[in-house]
């Protein structure tokens, strides 16, 4: 009995390890079609919302990937999917502080938003940390940017940017301005609750401190990294 217990065990570590790799490599190529937040809010919703518009990185403005990273990652082109400097500040404050601060960068919310459940455990925890080395061992920065920004929950059933623009600013993606972007990357932490257009005083004071950092951290290069 202890035997066959042990024999399910390590199968089951063994898929747990294996289903994540073939879909990583699928989806280095492939559309994601829908996560599994995507299809926990549809059966949430009394009103059923569901839109999502997949377009390639080329048609995302430039103005909304570099929004993102200033929002919510500033050091995703140069970092291996771990940002151990923000983790440590998040660990010093939150034992401080009353209020605990996050350190997930855009690859780990990647990997938790397109693989994994939106409920916090250490199972889960483990899992996304996993599929993050992988991901960034298998993906590009640009292709990881463009699998965020299409999955993304980004308004009440709005995922992805080309969706957000359109419900938010009447427009695709690939035009938005500066000020748009930000916006849209200020409702990010908690994307139910905010809204991008019109601003309440609390994102539009977000939104202008996003536009300060797009303009100190200049020109957008997924290659930092590498040319290193």
């Amino acid at each position: 009995m202890i035997k066959k217990l042990f024999k399910f065990l390590f199968k089951l570590i063994l898929w747990l390890l294996a289903i994540p790799i073939i879909a990583v490599i699928i989806f280095k190529w492939v559309p994601v079609p829908a996560t599994p937040l995507m299809v926990i809010r549809y059966f949430e919703q009394k009103e059923t919302v569901w839109k999502h518009d997949w377009v390639s990185i080329d048609e995302i403005s430039k103005n909304l990937q570099l929004a993102v990273i200033c929002s919510e990652d500033q050091n995703f082109v140069k970092h291996n999917g771990f940002d151990m400097k923000a983790i440590e500040k998040a660990l010093d404050y939150n034992q401080k502080g009353k209020k605990v601060r996050g350190a997930s960068t855009i690859s780990q919310q990647t990997a938790k938003n397109v693989f994994l459940w939106p409920h916090r455990s250490w199972l889960r925890k483990g899992l996304e940390t996993y599929v993050t080395f992988l991901i960034e061992l298998i993906w590009s920065k640009e292709r990881i940017m463009e699998v965020y920004l299409n999955s993304i929950e980004m308004g009440n059933g709005i995922y992805g940017a080309e969706a957000a623009s359109q419900y938010w600013f009447k427009k695709p993606a690939s035009k938005l301005s500066k000020s748009e972007a930000a916006a849209i990357a200020a409702i990010l932490p908690r994307p139910l609750k905010y809204r991008a257009n019109p601003p309440t005083a609390y994102i539009a004071n977000r939104k202008l401190w996003i536009m300060k950092q797009m303009s100190f951290f200049g020109t957008l290069n997924y290659d930092s990294r590498d040319a290193k």
